[in-house]
């Protein structure tokens, strides 16, 4: 019985693939061309592209609405990469992005002067 439900509901991780894949799927918008008679002026601009705002992914290690150890793993993920990979590799971006994105500033702050004095409580 038990092997029926899970064949009929996907798996956390299954999940989680699944909304990276939808996720990556965007719709190309064609920008509208409008015409004007002699009411035409230079100084109008041309609308900016659209911005969209993103956070982290769902994580499928932190099922819960609490999300303070997911930021937190965040953090040192990133630090971990830029250790191994260098300040500059465009691999720890994303979880630059994501720690920052995730995280009060506050926190992040401290845990940076943490680091800095050698103090920092986590693994990194």
């Amino acid at each position: 019985m038990a092997e029926t439900a899970s064949a009929q509901t996907l798996s956390l991780s299954e999940q989680y693939h699944l909304e990276n894949e939808v996720k990556q799927v965007k719709e190309v918008v064609a920008p509208q061309v409008t015409t004007s008679d002699d009411n035409t002026s230079d100084s109008e601009e041309e609308t900016p592209d659209e911005i969209t705002l993103e956070t982290a992914p769902a994580d499928f290690r932190f099922p819960t609405t609490n999300q303070t150890r997911h930021c937190f793993t965040r953090y040192i993920e990133y630090h971990r990469c830029v250790a191994a990979k260098g300040d500059d590799a465009p691999e720890c971006d994303k979880f630059a992005k994501f720690y920052r994105s995730l995280c009060p500033s506050e926190w992040v702050d401290r845990w940076n002067e943490q680091r800095e004095n050698g103090t920092f409580p986590g693994p990194l």
